[in-house]
């Protein structure tokens, strides 16, 4: 199967088998666990990450936010490119060329060093990688299959992210046990560079040339194509949605240094919950909320629905007395806040799918998703580790706070989103793209 994908010519999902469908997927939600891993080690290994680069909370936030900042800038242009070149090619290069940053990272360099490293993860991953992330699975199912399918694929990232999760706690634990703290953090910054190297050798056999994924006659940056995404119904009340639906997922990852500060939680329990919150939880979060989202019709509202169940968690764990007693309810709390924000974030590029984007401008309007959706990274894990260094245990509540308001501006984002839909439906602006979509695909 693998060697066929270089020899079959352009093919459509209809031309591959179920088993190729379903590897191609798998092939890339194993890969979006484990590219971006070394990049956000911090949200299960955060104290041995810090301890291992003698660094700060807010240095720490510096590095992620560095990286979300060139992300920022190279996830539009990363979606236009991912509708001019093949599927193939992006992968391929975006895996290797990432692996070699990450062999790089594993010898533990300064801060400064590690800021720029992590700039440069932010090109190879997002400006190469990102575009193929969403697409290959669109490109692998009807329309109305994406929410389902996308919901499945981040059950396979959910998976992956255990595994390679448990697997590195593992090593660290071996590694810092006989050597150090310091070698344990290396031994596994370079297990997952071997792992995306991997990835990469196998995306250059198995990704096929698909049919209608990009448009020859193109310019390789069209503003006309970017105006177009931007101005289709809906796309903008999806990408602030999303916007809130990752910055309530990101903030998650605080409550591994919450346990530990707030609770006196014991380390090796702090990783495990961390994991489990991570990505064990995608187990049943994504395709759980992918097939209420399918059955509903309608993955706005069941992001809305994701949303008002994470205030509520939120506002348990503002209110819930800080006494280690609690470690065993809180980390219940915990593992269902990874349930409610991983589920939102399975499904949080759907509505794309919901208003029916034509194939030709899919990448593009998902970079224009992206650049909005994951600005988040480039200032949240710094004003939180801030506010950490300066306010100590007390800065939790605050956090938890700003993240109830986030939520709440997500619901309202989601609930103009299906307003705008109705109004545009009612005005014929899906039927028109409904018969243009699958001429373009």
């Amino acid at each position: 199967m693998a060697l066929m994908a270089k020899s079959m010519g352009e093919v459509t999902y209809k031309d591959i088998s179920t088993a190729h469908k379903w590897a191609l997927i798998v092939l890339i939600s194993m890969g979006s666990s484990i590219i971006y891993a070394p990049m956000y080690l911090k949200g299960v290994f955060y104290d041995p990450l810090m301890q291992a680069l003698g660094c700060t909370n807010a240095d720490l936030g510096l590095m992620v936010s560095m990286y979300g900042l060139a992300a920022l800038i190279c996830y539009l242009p990363s979606g236009i490119i991912a509708d001019k070149f093949r599927m193939r090619t992006l992968a391929t290069g975006g895996f290797l060329a990432t692996a070699v940053l990450v062999f790089i990272y594993a010898t533990l360099p300064s801060v400064s060093v590690c800021l720029v490293l992590f700039v440069l993860m932010g090109v190879t991953s997002i400006l190469v990688w990102w575009g193929t992330r969403f697409k290959v699975v669109r490109l692998c199912c009807e329309e109305e299959e994406y929410a389902g399918k996308i919901g499945v694929s981040y059950s396979i990232y959910g998976v992956t992210g255990l595994v390679i999760g448990l697997i590195n706690a593992a090593i660290i634990a071996a590694v810092t046990a006989a050597v150090g703290p310091a070698a344990g953090v290396q031994a596994i910054i370079i297990f997952l560079g071997v792992m995306i190297a991997i990835l990469g050798v196998v995306s250059y056999f198995l990704i096929p040339d698909f049919e209608g994924e990009i448009n020859k006659d193109s310019k390789l940056f069209s503003l006309a194509e970017a105006v177009e995404a931007i101005k289709h119904p809906g796309v903008l009340w999806a990408c602030i949605a999303y916007f809130c639906v990752y910055a309530v997922y990101q903030g998650a990852t605080y409550t591994t240094p919450y346990l530990t500060a707030c609770f006196n939680a014991d380390g090796n329990l702090v990783n495990i919950i961390s994991l489990i919150r991570t990505y064990g939880i995608g187990l049943l979060a994504g395709p759980i909320v992918g097939w209420i989202a399918t059955k509903i019709k309608s993955p706005s509202k069941t992001i809305a629905g994701c949303f008002i169940l994470t205030i509520a968690v939120l506002i348990g764990f503002i209110l819930f007395p800080q006494d280690p007693n609690g470690v065993v309810f809180i980390s219940v709390l915990v593992v269902l806040f990874g349930f409610t924000t991983y589920g939102a974030f399975s499904i949080g590029s759907s509505p794309l799918s919901e208003v029916k984007i034509p194939m030709r401008i899919f990448g593009t309007a998902a970079g224009l998703l992206s650049v909005i959706g994951f600005l988040p990274d480039v200032f949240i894990h710094t004003w939180y580790g801030s506010m950490i260094d300066a306010q100590g245990v007390a800065a939790y509540s605050g956090i938890f706070g700003i993240e109830i308001g986030l939520a709440v501006v997500g619901i309202l984002a989601v609930l103009m989103c299906l307003r705008a839909l109705k109004k545009n439906t009612a005005n014929g602006v899906e039927d028109e793209e409904s018969a243009e979509a699958p001429a373009e695909a």
